[in-house]
């Protein structure tokens, strides 16, 4: 097999990214025949890392894959900051509890996609934890709040009088300042990130580094096909969800997202992609169809094949057609008898007020009927609990 340029290589790497600050940069430092410093750092907001982490997550096992020297950083100083991207108002604060519980499964999930062996884990108080009031005034008199407004989330914010905190501004000159104490060549990240990863190539250059090449990928939107993914919003897909929640939270997308999902969640070719849209534009397959081979490939993925098929099976027969699956978790009555604390000890609410609005909406069933009365006792033996479409209990004395 030929070896690649450093131009095919360049653009091999980069193929997918909807930004690449710059092209000819990258070639130059493959030129160079040494491993590159590339590196992405996630903030530990949320203790779950999701399929719209993975498409960026993926970027960077290419680099692993070409054994550069490949770091993921988690940002347990930034996240006490709070990243400002996207947001129309202030980001609450995390303690530091919430931050060490949110992180501390982000390299197993991360493994999920990327190589860890191969991977340097590191985080960015490190060094921003040690840097002394002097030290931060010289790193905040680089940049102008001209500069800052330039970025859209803070200039909308600017121009219709929302309060933009003066710690928020610190935000992407702390993020600057990873790169400079990594001195990395390559950072990867969303879209969203492009602010920031823009804001470190000054900051290296005046600390006599070469600046950066920034990377970014697209966003992948929810499951409400609105807004960008987010465990906050509850249109997540994790990526350590069990075979039978992803496959079923991916059922739900909308139609107009198949060929978003295909390329970024489940990785189809973009011949492929290009085929499912023109076909779906057309109409010359069904959506329904198309949706489910794009949930089990996704689901194949972290699952494998074989669980993928066995989640599509359960989606069918519980789903579609409204049987009761054969394997179910067990729940012992021990004395409970009202169908609310039923719901509340099998993880089905998270208080009795919530479980008495399950059956109210009609979302409860017992033994395949609806029940509508919020204080209905269970009555009888053992049966099944069901509420929603996807979730079964069987109930055992």
């Amino acid at each position: 097999m030929t070896a690649l340029s450093p131009r095919e290589r360049a653009e091999r790497l980069t193929d997918g990214c909807d930004h690449v600050e710059t092209l000819a940069e990258l070639t130059e430092r493959l030129a160079e025949g040494r491993p590159l410093r590339v590196y992405l750092g996630l903030d530990p907001t949320s203790p779950d890392l999701h399929i719209g982490h993975a498409v960026v997550l993926r970027l960077l096992q290419r680099f692993v894959d070409d054994n550069d020297d490949v770091t993921l950083l988690i940002g347990d100083f930034t996240a006490r900051i709070g990243d400002p991207s996207g947001r129309n108002a202030l980001r609450p604060p995390l303690n530091d509890e919430q931050i060490d519980a949110n992180m501390r499964t982000y390299a197993e999930q991360a493994g999920k996609v990327l190589d860890m062996s191969r991977v340097r884990l590191r985080y960015n108080s490190e060094w921003l934890s040690k840097l002394t009031f002097p030290e931060i005034h010289k790193l905040l008199a680089q940049r102008t709040v001209a500069q800052m407004l330039e970025r859209n989330d803070f200039r909308q914010r600017y121009e219709s009088g929302v309060p933009i905190a003066l710690h928020e501004f610190v935000y992407p000159v702390a993020v600057a300042y990873d790169s400079v104490a990594m001195n990395v060549d390559v950072e990867v990240g969303g879209s969203d990130q492009l602010f920031n990863l823009l804001i470190s190539r000054p900051y290296q250059i005046h600390a006599g580094q070469k600046p950066e090449i920034c990377l970014t990928v697209p966003l992948l939107e929810g499951i409400d096909g609105v807004q960008k993914m987010s465990k906050s919003l509850g249109n997540h897909i994790g990526l350590t969800d069990a075979p039978n929640d992803m496959f079923g939270k991916t059922m739900r997308i909308p139609d107009s997202l198949l060929p978003r999902y295909a390329s970024l969640a489940a990785c189809w070719p973009a011949a492929e992609v290009d085929r499912l849209a023109a076909e779906l534009a057309a109409g010359l397959v069904a959506p329904m169809d198309e949706k489910k081979r794009i949930a089990e490939d996704i689901v194949a993925l972290y699952h494998g094949r074989d669980a993928a098929r066995a989640a599509r099976d359960w989606f069918e027969r519980t789903i579609q057609r409204g049987e009761i699956p054969p394997e179910m978790p067990e729940l012992a009555l021990n004395g409970r008898t009202r169908l609310v604390d039923l719901i509340v000890a099998a993880g089905f609410a998270d208080s009795k007020r919530a479980a008495q609005r399950l059956i109210a909406e009609g979302g409860v069933r017992v033994n395949g009927t609806v029940v509508s009365d919020p204080s209905a006792r269970w009555e009888g033996g053992a049966g099944v609990l069901q509420v929603g479409p996807r979730k079964f209990v069987r109930i055992v004395l």
